[in-house]
């Protein structure tokens, strides 16, 4: 048993405040409460994990227990018994509980009817539960009593990934502490310190896929770490890197995002075919495109960003990325950043990733296409003029009506045969000028003013003034006035005197 190998997240763990890292705000305020003797007596870590939950506990425990000083220090010494134990996991006073297999009520009743006992060896009795949110409602409910008024000598320290699943109840009775994401540059720099302790060769590359693969957690990033020693015997580059990892490097997926947004889709699918052989994960591809599109948005003129040094990328790369910003708008970069967005779960229910993916390759290819809100307003306002225009030429073509014939050939025209019957055969017009008219009807139709004057007005695209007057003026209506012209033309005269008892009975023209 002697020769079993310790990873190196538990061999390099954080054994005090001062070598915890990427948390100075929880560390400042920790060491001051316990130098000026404010310590609380419930507290509750959260933040995502491999971020030092456990192990803030843990140096809480000892630094309230070490024995190199008579009262609780914020410089715990790590060689007394009590740290030693506590460090171990194997003190009798600090219990850590895995709130994960000790879920409910009684669980939690054992444990509180402990608390009652003082400590056998430590100045306090420390419970550490883990994964506090796996708690059933009734265990909650069994420790908020004694949450809020634990013995003199009990300490509790919760610790949890899922703050919202914890009651508010719970919360209001600890002194609550957020875990951060540790920096990329901090996990480089300890990464690097690691790698000189173990004699490994770890290239600046590789060091930088590491610290943005382990997404702010410190363990994963040593357990990536561990993986890659062990896969490459010591040598740690970036081509082992990229290779575990099943990842493209970035200059590759800079060359292919300029290739997707040329639009060339058969270019686009060649080049996705290429990387998809060499090996890359299409899951792992999909999350480096969308990093490439928040950093081109944030490197974007418009925004006046300049602080772009953070980026994962090298001088020339983002060179690159600005000249690919000058062919493509704000509002397609948003675009395709948010088909990205939907297509991960898409991907991931997916029986096949790669049809999945060249299909999200010809979305995003047409999106980019697609103008943009300001355009198309744009576009709408360059189009009015050609819309006042014709609306001009459909006014254009209104009726001009001047005269009874005028009106007439009109109706007639416009196949509207009722009107045109009546208004020739019953009316005589006393006067008639534009928009306005005076007849007596021989039939004495009243609504037959109201039908004209709509039409008319419809037709004309002005008011008619329509007047029905009363007494007859014994004037020739249109169809007698047609009549009495067709009987005086000569040729007419003399059919009808070569015809006897001839008459007109109908006109047409």
């Amino acid at each position: 048993m002697e020769n079993n190998y310790t990873v190196l997240a538990r061999k390099y763990r954080s054994q005090d405040f001062e070598s915890l890292i990427g948390q100075d705000v929880l560390v400042k305020t920790l060491t001051t409460a316990i130098n000026t003797g404010r310590i609380a007596h419930a507290y509750i870590f959260t933040g995502i994990r491999g971020t030092g939950k456990t192990s803030t506990a843990r140096i809480l425990a000892k630094a309230l227990n070490c024995l190199s000083s008579d009262h609780a220090t914020s410089k715990p010494c790590g060689v007394c018994e009590n740290c030693r134990a506590i460090a171990a996991g194997q003190h009798i006073d600090v219990m850590e509980i895995d709130a994960a297999s000790h879920t409910g009520v009684d669980n939690m009743r054992e444990i509180l009817d402990a608390a009652l006992y003082r400590p056998t060896n430590a100045r306090y009795k420390v419970y550490i539960i883990d994964e506090v949110h796996m708690l059933s409602t009734s265990a909650f409910n069994a420790l908020l009593k004694t949450l809020e008024e634990p013995p003199a000598h009990v300490i509790f320290i919760l610790a949890t990934t899922e703050i919202r699943k914890v009651p508010v109840t719970i919360l209001s009775r600890c002194q609550r502490f957020d875990l951060a994401r540790v920096p990329v540059e901090t996990l480089k720099k300890h990464f690097a310190w690691i790698a000189t302790q173990e004699g490994i060769e770890l290239s600046d590359g590789a060091n930088e896929l590491l610290a943005r693969a382990a997404d702010g957690s410190v363990r994963d990033g040593l357990s990536l770490l561990d993986q890659a020693i062990a896969q490459t015997g010591g040598r740690v580059d970036e081509g082992a890197v990229l290779d575990m990892l099943k990842r493209t490097d970035r200059g590759t997926v800079v060359n292919f995002m300029q290739t997707v947004l040329s639009g060339d889709v058969s270019a686009a699918l060649n080049k996705l075919d290429e990387i998809y052989n060499n090996g890359a994960d299409l899951t792992m591809l999909l999350n480096d495109m969308m990093e490439w599109t928040h950093w081109a948005t944030r490197m974007y003129p418009s925004l006046r960003l300049t602080d772009v040094t953070s980026s994962p990328y090298t001088a020339d790369q983002r060179e690159t990325i600005k000249r690919i910003n000058e062919n493509i708008s704000l509002n397609t970069l948003s675009r395709i950043w948010q088909v990205m967005v939907a297509s991960v779960s898409e991907l991931q229910s997916s029986t096949n990733q790669k049809q999945c993916f060249d299909m999200l390759i010809v979305r995003l290819m047409h999106i980019a296409d697609m103008p943009s809100i300001p355009e198309l307003l744009k576009q709408q306002n360059s189009e009015q003029p050609v819309a006042e225009e014709k609306k001009t030429e459909i006014k254009s073509d209104v009726l001009e009506i001047k005269t009874p014939a005028d009106l007439s050939n009109a109706l007639q025209r416009a196949h509207e045969l009722l009107l045109y019957s009546y208004y020739n055969s019953n009316l005589e017009i006393i006067e008639f000028e534009i928009g306005r008219i005076k007849y007596f009807d021989r039939q004495g139709d009243k609504d037959f003013s109201k039908k004209l004057s709509m039409w008319l007005a419809t037709k004309t695209g002005r008011p008619w003034q329509i007047e029905q007057t009363n007494e007859s003026m014994h004037q020739q209506t249109i169809s007698e006035h047609a009549k009495s012209e067709i009987e005086s033309d000569p040729m007419v005269a003399s059919a009808m005197d070569l015809f006897k008892d001839a008459e007109i009975v109908n006109l047409s023209k």
